[in-house]
């Protein structure tokens, strides 16, 4: 089975945590993976200057190892990133921010590349949310 995955909620969330789960269980399990996409809070787990305690799962951090791994495609809502400080270095220069908190292997892109996901995919799984 083909999944698009869409996560809504911040590293901080439980949520977060079972869409990593999903993934890996999917991925374990012989499914594919079409595409990851990050809205909403769900940005900031590509985020690269997200601190998780020493005490706590460093979920950004399990995302970032685990899409380089599997070599998936990990899209971050560029809207949704903008309006949360969340950028690639191209977007920091363009708005003259003194630094980038994305990078390879997220890309920035727009909600269309959700929609063509969903075209993909058997199946569109979303966690988080309003």
């Amino acid at each position: 089975m083909k999944f698009a995955i869409a996560l809504f909620a911040a590293p901080h969330q439980p949520a977060a945590r079972r869409a990593l789960r999903f993934a890996q269980a999917a991925l374990a399990d012989g499914h594919e993976i079409v595409r990851l996409f990050f809205y909403q809070d769900g940005v900031h787990s590509a985020s690269s200057s997200v601190v998780s305690s020493q005490d706590e799962l460093d979920l950004t951090a399990e995302w970032r190892t685990f899409v380089k791994a599997h070599n998936l495609d990990g899209v971050v809502c560029i809207a949704a990133a903008l309006r949360r400080g969340v950028l690639d270095t191209d977007e920091a220069t363009r708005y003259g921010r003194t630094a980038a908190s994305i990078e390879a292997p997220w890309v920035l892109s727009g909600l269309g590349q959700l929609h063509e996901a969903v075209q993909e995919a058997d199946r569109l799984i979303c966690f988080g949310g309003p």
